[in-house]
């Protein structure tokens, strides 16, 4: 890998929460890198050079800063702009698969992680090389080496020789498998703990500056100064304005320079044009953390306040927010016109105004908040990082997201999806109209909106997303307060005929089944319900039916071991006594909802002797609520599924075939032959194709073919043929075969290059498998009813890959034709399992070439004896993707 090769300089947190910058080196560095090396103690030399020789540094520093030799790379970490560390990867002659690095440490950075964090750079840029393999050369006595080696999360191969030890470590090959798995679950532990660090200056600070405070009522500065006052914050809080000596008893500090201490966290309330400076002088005073409450900074201005945080080692939330808040410190530094109340609800908003009504109304809920986050423009601090805070600050119970942007989708999705198998991770679906969705040239990348993208993203992390901010309240409601359901058999319990009906509409709408009692369960309720109720689910108390009784059934229903949850329906009337009483003591050992049908709140919480229950305004609320909870019940105890490796895919062919086609010219769709060989390449059955460049040509292909054949128009441009009326079917004879021929030449006058002949494959289910990419959420899997249908019908789901086995499994069954494939109505179901492979080849061919901008193969014909593609198309461009894992930050 040349230099210029090489990722740009990028920023990353240390062990300590401390933070580095990692870029190539260069011939400008040499004095640096020299002065690393000269002042290293004799026994860090020894270690890293296997020699006393003082001029073994100046040495290596010169044969680092020459121009480097293909392959090569060298990677600096910078502290306070000294080099702090280096590594480097070298190919090895006799093999260019495999690659040797090596590294050295500053003496007084060491333990701090540097060198991990540097072979988990070159980790990622000898992948992008597809090397193979990273070697490495240290002495047996170079104990914090080898912990760094045997730690990385790498299989390792060792063999010691006359004081030396040789490490071989085999990388993992493409985006999928255990290997990979593995070694990102290493690299994600060691982030989490780097974060975490780095957090601590701003949701648990010693000490708070507020930069604007002002002595004016009303003002935000002062609105933040007294939110902090009187929330019970026990630390130091310093008001810093240069216009006045004392605010709030507080005496007034001129300028953050000073600051008599090393502030962990300053929020930022000054105007546009100052806040850098503030950011400036509070990075020069060693503040931890900024919150920059100030909005209107232009594109120039937010990356200047950026690389400001960078260069000191500050995290940064906003600016344009509206603050942060620890309720159980007493911290409250936002300009809410209340407190929230501490709780259990981590809470992370990209809008201010939406994340200070949430916070009010988990407050008012009495779910509280363990940490609240306004992330406003998000240059720094994300839901990322809030996630992994969440995680394990031993507070927080369920997390709730307003996400209206991603930095890195994948990452997010695989720290979500660990964080969702422990907490309930719910989020607000925004943007769904149409204005986000983009014109597209394939059936699969129209299907592809920016929607689908995100809601394929919230299902395979488990993230329970709503329609809107009050289905959030109240879900959030719902699994703040009562487990999650086991299974999705609801029963249905009301005095009030109607709304029971109601509700059982909408929970078998939503995928809930409508518990249906019997036995034992059938004849205690007879005897308990008067009269003209119903006890054959929904269960109809009648509206006469007294407190004691309305428990008992509640009692009753809820211990049939059929039953997964219960919605409890009442109106009280004059002849009911207290129903909300006999909801609040019934002995429900399942998940419960109430729905108080004169109630004005959408939802609220019950007291009960053991918790809570919600109780809703309405029979929809409640069962929409528990629907999700269900649903993600069943995400989480389902099996996380496999990467399948395929030992007879072929990608350095693959590969070879998108270089030539993109050597060619800028990119574009693929041609035919070639798109069929790249198929061949990953295991993907194509139906074949045999061109022919005139009548004659398609009258001998169709000669040998075993029956009746399709010609396909070959035509420049031409993406969706059967639209054009470019594809003439079941051709049974020659005369067939050239009269379609000559339609095909007269209806596309002079454009027509030939014509592809095809065997005509009948029976089975036509679908649509399809790969887009937009390159922020990265390769999205469409799969759906293909054909003429696909965007008719608009029947598919789409998941992100890699996918898993499971998720193979799940998007066949997400759509609604589903029966088709699975066995209709006594039809043979089709080959699922081959249905299955062909999604998981799919995924990896998107994986592996990361050129691939959309891919079609519509129609697959899914039979009981196989599944084939009839059609293919596949779309490219130039594209050197980057690591969606490597640990950085933005």
């Amino acid at each position: 890998m040349s230099r210029a090769q090489t990722a740009g300089p990028v920023y990353a947190l240390l062990a300590d929460g401390s933070t580095v910058e990692i870029r190539p080196a260069g011939p400008a560095d040499y004095e640096a890198i020299k002065a690393m090396y000269e002042a290293m103690s004799p026994d860090n030399t020894y270690l890293r050079f296997f020699s006393m020789s003082r001029t073994a540094g100046q040495g290596q520093a010169w044969q680092i800063c020459r121009e480097p030799g293909p392959g090569d790379v060298t990677l600096l970490a910078l502290a306070g702009g000294q080099v702090v560390g280096v590594a480097g990867c070298s190919p090895v002659q006799a093999n260019p698969a495999q690659a040797e690095v090596a590294f050295a440490v500053a003496d007084h950075m060491h333990h701090k992680g540097i060198a991990t964090l540097l072979l988990e750079h070159l980790v990622a840029h000898a992948r992008g090389q597809h090397i193979t393999t990273l070697t490495a050369q240290t002495l047996t006595e170079n104990t914090a080496m080898l912990k760094v080696f045997a730690d990385a999360g790498l299989p390792a191969l060792r063999k010691a020789a006359d004081g030396v030890v040789g490490l071989s470590f085999p990388l993992p090959s493409g985006v999928a498998g255990t290997a990979l798995d593995s070694y990102l679950d290493a690299v994600g532990v060691r982030e989490r703990s780097s974060d975490i660090a780095s957090l601590r200056h701003l949701l648990a600070p010693a000490s708070v500056a507020v930069i604007g405070a002002s002595r004016r009522a009303g003002t935000v500065g002062r609105a933040i100064l007294d939110n902090i006052r009187t929330a019970g914050y026990a630390g130091r809080l310093y008001p810093v304005n240069p216009h006045a000596r004392e605010i709030c008893g507080l005496p007034c500090l001129e300028s953050p320079d000073e600051l008599p201490e090393r502030v962990d966290l300053a929020v930022i309330a000054v105007p546009p044009a100052a806040v850098l400076d503030a950011a400036e002088r509070c990075g020069r005073r060693g503040v931890g953390a900024l919150v920059v409450i100030t909005a209107g900074l232009d594109a120039a201005m937010s990356a200047d306040l950026l690389a400001a945080c960078r260069r000191h080692g500050m995290r940064l939330v906003g600016p344009n927010c509206f603050g942060v808040a620890v309720p159980g410190i007493g911290l409250d530094a936002t300009f809410a016109a209340a407190h929230p109340r501490p709780g259990t609800a981590g809470l992370v908003m990209q809008s201010g105004g939406l994340g200070f009504a949430m916070a009010n109304q988990l407050s008012r809920l009495g779910i509280g908040i363990s940490s609240f986050v306004s992330a406003g423009n998000k240059l720094d601090v994300s839901s990322n990082d809030m996630l992994l805070w969440w995680e394990a600050d031993g507070v927080t119970k369920l997390a709730v997201l307003y996400i209206e942007s991603f930095g890195n989708p994948r990452k997010f999705a695989r720290t979500a999806r660990r964080v969702a198998a422990k907490m309930p991770v719910l989020t607000v679906q925004a943007g769904r109209s149409a204005a986000g969705q983009r014109a597209a040239a394939s059936h699969t990348a129209a299907v592809a909106t920016p929607l689908v993208s995100r809601q394929a993203l919230f299902e395979q992390a488990g993230i329970i997303a709503t329609p809107t901010l009050g289905e959030l309240i109240e879900t959030t409601a719902l699994l703040a307060s009562q487990p999650v359901p086991a299974g999705s058999t609801v029963a249905i319990v009301s005095n009030v005929g109607g709304a029971g009906v109601l509700a059982a509409d909408v929970s078998t709408e939503l995928g809930l089944t409508v518990h249906r009692p019997h036995g034992m369960t059938h004849d205690g309720l007879r005897q308990l319900v008067p009269d003209g109720g119903a006890v054959d689910g929904p269960v109809d108390t009648t509206a006469t039916v007294s407190a004691e009784t309305f428990r008992q059934v509640l009692e009753l229903t809820a211990a049939d071991e059929e039953v997964d949850a219960v919605i409890a329906l009442v109106l009280p009337t004059a002849a009911t006594g207290d129903l909300v009483a006999a909801v609040q003591q019934a002995d429900v050992r399942v998940p419960l909802a109430a729905v108080l049908l004169d109630q004005a709140e959408s939802v609220r919480l019950l007291p009960r002797p053991e918790g809570q229950v919600p109780c809703y305004g309405y029979p929809e609320a409640a069962a929409a609520a528990l629907a999700r909870a269900a649903r993600y019940g069943a995400w989480r105890a389902a099996p996380r599924g496999v990467m399948p490796e395929f030992s007879d895919i072929r990608a350095d062919d693959a590969r070879a075939l998108m270089r030539e086609f993109l050597r060619a010219g800028p990119g574009g769709w693929l041609p035919p032959e070639t798109t069929a060989e790249l198929l061949r390449c990953y295991g993907i059955p194509l139906a074949g194709l045999t061109p022919a460049s005139n009548e004659e040509e398609a009258v001998r292909a169709f000669e040998t073919a075993p029956g009746p054949v399709v010609l396909k128009a070959d035509v420049p441009g031409l993406v969706h043929k059967t639209d054009a009326g470019g594809v003439e079917l079941d051709l049974r004879d020659e005369a067939d075969v050239r009269a379609a021929y000559r339609r095909l030449t007269e209806r596309f006058d002079g454009r027509l290059r030939r014509v592809l002949v095809q065997p005509m494959i009948g029976g089975g289910t036509e679908v649509i498998v399809g790969v887009a990419d937009d390159h922020v959420f990265g390769p999205l899997v469409v799969f759906g009813l293909g054909g003429v249908a696909t965007e008719v019908l608009a029947d598919h789901a789409a998941r992100l890959t890699p996918l898993t086995d499971t998720d193979a499994d799940t998007l066949i069954r997400s759509i609604k034709a589903a029966p088709l494939l699975l066995g209709h109505r006594g039809s043979p179901p089709a080959d699922l399992g081959g249905l299955r492979d062909l999604l998981l080849r799919v995924s990896r061919l998107a994986d592996d070439l990361a050129e691939i901008t959309d891919l079609d193969l519509n129609p697959v014909i899914a039979g009981p004896d196989g599944v084939v593609a009839v059609d293919a198309r596949i779309k490219a461009a130039p594209y050197r993707p980057q690591d969606p894992f490597l640990r950085r930050l933005r």
